[in-house]
């Protein structure tokens, strides 16, 4: 190891990888030469995603989605170790002259350095700083959960659940013309962040029924079953959720049938159906990215920590942490 781990000679790189479910730790490896048609990066900052990444780090990945959810530059396989991540923004230093010195989001683990080909990078347009670049894979996940959902004018939106995919899901709604939409979560410190993205925000308890559209992303079943409470009749419950190997109960012997409602899934490993045909992977990343400009989505990044304390992040953030929405991790 260098005298100082925060540093790394020219061709090394320094990695987080999920060493054995709930403990991960810092590795170090050998960066290949780029080749033609690819590109180094160092890395500027990444993003945690508190929903599918933790359930990797928890070792909740069941074994039937183990390749299905494999991340695009995953190495190991699950449930460990493996290096795990997809939000990674950094500055090309080595490629193509079209994208040297240019900042880029790839969907990359945390690490230091990495060679990728150039397709795999997406240039930040102009406007967007690279802290905020980090929630593009939540964004994009948000962005297909809006085109499952297929939200009409003026219609009555709750989306349960304040995590970030939440917010941005509920933001985007918000600005479609006449739309009203409501914010639904149990911790009362998310109303703040809620109304500060324009939207309302209120408690199960005190929440409004009849919903035209209602998106889960609480990740709990006990917000599925709200979000079932709160349809309206022949209404779509859009399930944005993944528990992994947990199981989850609904009252569906309730009032789902007498009011005809529609459980949905939604996710963002293909592009949404009525999108297909004329939508790439990469040019809804570049319309997340794009989206990611308004200054107000800042209040998503509660929380920044330095690369070296990644593993001791990781802990935290698994064991609970409420008040935290995205946590950035910044490379030296």
């Amino acid at each position: 190891m260098p005298a100082n781990p925060s540093r790394v000679a020219p061709g090394e790189s320094r990695a987080c990888w999920v060493e054995a479910p709930g403990r991960a730790g810092l590795r170090q490896a050998v960066l290949p030469v780029p080749g033609n048609g690819e590109v180094r990066v160092r890395a500027l900052h990444s993003g945690i995603s508190r929903g599918t990444e933790l359930l990797v780090f928890r070792g909740e990945v069941p074994e039937s989605e183990h390749e299905r959810m494999r991340a695009p530059f995953q190495e190991g396989d699950f449930p460990a170790p493996l290096k795990y991540g997809y939000a990674n923004v950094g500055v090309v230093e080595e490629g193509p002259r079209a994208l040297l010195g240019r900042t880029v989001f790839c969907l990359y683990p945390h690490q230091t350095h990495y060679v990728v080909p150039a397709g795999a990078v997406h240039p930040l347009p102009e406007g967007l700083p690279p802290a905020r670049a980090v929630l593009a894979a939540n964004m994009e996940t948000a962005v297909n959960a809006l085109w499952d959902a297929a939200p009409r004018i003026g219609d009555r939106i709750a989306v349960v659940g304040a995590g970030v995919v939440g917010l941005l899901a509920a933001w985007l709604a918000g600005r479609l013309p006449g739309c009203e939409v409501e914010v639904i979560d149990t911790n009362p410190g998310r109303r703040a962040i809620a109304e500060g993205l324009g939207l309302a925000f209120a408690s199960p308890q005190a929440a409004r029924a009849d919903a035209d559209l209602v998106i889960h992303a609480s990740g709990n079943g006990e917000g599925l079953a709200t979000a079932l409470r709160l349809a309206a009749f022949e209404a779509t419950v859009l399930e944005m959720s993944w528990y992994g190997s947990r199981a989850v109960t609904l009252p569906l012997g309730e009032a789902f049938h007498a009011r005809r409602l529609t459980l949905r899934s939604s996710q963002v490993g293909h592009v949404s159906p009525s999108q297909r045909a004329r939508w790439s992977h990469g040019r809804r990343l570049a319309l997340a990215l794009a989206l990611l400009r308004d200054p107000a989505l800042d209040a998503l990044l509660t929380d920044a920590a330095p690369f070296d304390t990644l593993p001791a992040v990781l802990a935290r953030l698994a064991a609970g942490a409420p008040q935290t929405l995205c946590h950035r991790i910044d490379y030296p």
